[in-house]
């Protein structure tokens, strides 16, 4: 006979993570509304989890809800719990979004839309992403997923990572110290890479000097990723062509920054791809399974590689 598990659920979307994880009439489980001494399971925002790690002496397992975990790998806190993130959901919608980006610059969708305002017929050609490289910084299941968007599109895919090589749709793989080399001739330069200390600041002013002046960066990775200065500089002196970018160093991103009136910027406030709760909660159902059998679960956060 098992014993039985206690979940709280700390997310502002409680009352629907409650709804769905019911639905599944998983074994077992009680899913309590308030911390007492004998929760083990957390669902939850990392952010809401890490005030409330005092609070939970029996904790053994947290689900985060979000992929980055960031608040829960400051080293003064605990890491007696098995902690495991949200993979597996995110990469059709930040395809969309990338994609959607890219055929918005090919197409000069934009620059179209001003010349109608201006009623002014302009006829000229557009680009295509057929043919054209496309740079992933990171190919982890979400960098995977675009570049699988990416070959259907017709695009030459390359991929830069720590050393691992899983995805078949990637065409060239650049590991450590072939950065530079990965940006010459590139496109499109892509970050979707997890906020670590190996990662912080990799796009700066020599990556984004390496980039041909017509290229575009999308960052919808993390914000510290990025060397801001650098690619402000890059943007303001027509180093490169432009850029998308999701995530920011300071988020939200403070009204007297830069970036909202940068040439050639285009911004989105961390919305490419939600976490969104009937996702997020068949991650949960799926994992609780393998725990409530002592099995192995999915998506396991290595504390020390923060990811």
């Amino acid at each position: 006979m098992h014993s039985m598990h206690k979940l709280i659920i700390l997310s502002n979307l409680a009352d629907q993570y409650r709804v769905l994880i019911e639905e599944a009439h998983l074994p077992d489980l009680i899913i309590e509304s308030t911390p007492t001494q004998d929760i083990d399971i957390v669902l939850g925002e990392p952010s809401l989890v890490k005030n409330a790690l005092a609070s939970l002496p029996a904790l053994s397992w947290v689900q985060s809800i979000w992929a980055g975990i960031e608040p829960l790998l400051d080293p003064a806190l605990r890491r007696d719990y098995v902690l495991t993130n949200a993979r597996g959901v995110f990469g059709g919608l930040m395809s969309e979004y990338i994609i959607g980006y890219l055929l918005a610059h090919e197409r000069r969708i934009l620059q179209k839309l001003e010349a109608q305002k201006s009623r002014q017929w302009d006829d000229t050609d557009t680009g295509s992403l057929c043919k054209k490289t496309i740079g992933l910084l990171g190919v982890g299941s979400i960098g995977a997923d675009v570049a699988r968007t990416a070959k259907f599109f017709g695009m030459n895919v390359r991929g830069y990572t720590s050393s691992s090589e899983t995805s078949a749709d990637v065409d060239s793989y650049y590991h450590g110290n072939d950065l530079l080399d990965f940006a010459k001739g590139l496109d499109y330069l892509v970050n979707i890479l997890p906020n670590t200390k190996d990662t912080y600041k990799i796009i700066d002013a020599n990556l984004l000097s390496a980039l041909p002046s017509h290229a575009l960066f999308i960052n919808v990775g993390r914000g510290p990723a990025v060397d801001e200065s650098a690619l402000l500089e890059a943007l303001n002196q027509n180093k490169i062509a432009g850029a998308v970018l999701d995530v920011f160093e300071n988020e939200p991103l403070p009204t007297e920054h830069p970036f909202w009136t940068a040439p050639n910027l285009l911004m989105t406030f961390h919305t490419a791809a939600p976490s969104l709760p009937e996702d997020i909660a068949k991650v949960f159902i799926e994992n609780y399974i393998l725990f409530n059998e002592d099995k192995l679960l999915q998506y396991q956060v290595n504390f020390e590689k923060g990811y």
